[in-house]
């Protein structure tokens, strides 16, 4: 039962099993689910961050999913989460500016984000987008003061 569990979540519900770019597919079924979340109660956004990290590392290291394999996207759902946290509200320019900006870094893998990517371990698969979310919502929040995303 727990390894079934842990596929489930480590596959992001099964989003994860896309035929093509599952890493995408895993980010955009957050997207519409963080959207959901942002207009939900304040809480509700870094409450399923917290939950999707500490599920995820669980979920994968039960699944075997160390050395990141395709199928295994709950981090891109707590990268994409993070990523939206500067919006004050979901408008179709923020929402879009951080999807563009998290996948851009969760694939170029640039410094910080490459080296935990080089990780092996549960660590090392839910850090690099971890990190990556970060740096993306750090760029969000500085380009939504500029352009009221």
């Amino acid at each position: 039962m727990s390894a079934g569990l842990a596929r489930l979540i480590a596959s992001g519900f099964g989003s994860g099993y896309a035929p093509k770019a599952p890493g995408t597919v895993g980010s955009l079924v957050a997207l519409a689910l963080g959207w959901g979340l942002l207009l939900g109660p304040p809480w509700a956004l870094p409450a399923a961050i917290l939950l999707a990290c500490a599920a995820g590392w669980w979920a994968i290291g039960v699944a075997g999913g160390d050395d990141d394999p395709g199928w295994v996207v709950i981090d891109e759902f707590a990268g994409q989460w993070i990523a939206l946290l500067p919006l004050s509200h979901p408008s179709p320019a923020g929402l879009l500016a951080a999807f563009v900006l998290f996948r851009l870094l969760d694939i170029t893998k640039p410094g910080p984000i490459g080296w935990a990517d080089r990780q092996h371990s549960a660590f090392g698969v839910m850090a690099d987008d971890v990190i990556a979310g970060d740096i993306a919502a750090i760029i969000l929040w500085a380009v939504s003061k500029i352009f009221f995303l």
